[in-house]
């Protein structure tokens, strides 16, 4: 028995599930970890925050990728591209909207961020 182009869409489909459940178990570790260390509860979830975050991006690109071999490769119909297309759009938004709420800025302007002001030194005089 062969692998064949479907057992790969579905392994990478699995692979992307796994990893959120993964990255949601490490973060909700991290969580009981940071709260029990700290007994502050507003760091503790801010970081568990960003910890499912990145987990929710990371699995988006893999269900992506499993969606375009299952749409691509095994049933290329009109009706299939324009599913996939929706379905791209909407994780690409919920990816970007993710980043900005992770970050603070969009996916493409980490090249350009702001530098941090810093208060002036005592010994400066303007």
């Amino acid at each position: 028995m062969g692998i064949t182009l479907h057992s790969i869409a579905m392994a990478v489909e699995y692979l992307g599930i796994g990893i959120l459940l993964l990255l949601t178990l490490i973060g909700l570790g991290l969580f009981v970890r940071d709260l029990l260390q700290t007994h502050q509860l507003e760091p503790a979830y801010h970081a568990l925050r960003q910890q499912l975050g990145r987990g929710i991006l990371l699995s988006l690109e893999f269900l992506i990728i499993s969606d375009i071999i299952y749409t691509i490769a095994i049933e290329l119909t009109l009706d299939n591209l324009i599913k996939l297309g929706l379905v791209v759009l909407i994780r690409t938004f919920l990816s970007f909207t993710m980043e900005l709420e992770l970050s603070g800025h969009w996916p493409w302007q980490k090249g350009n961020q702001t530098p941090s002001i810093e208060p002036e030194s005592k010994n400066s005089k303007a």
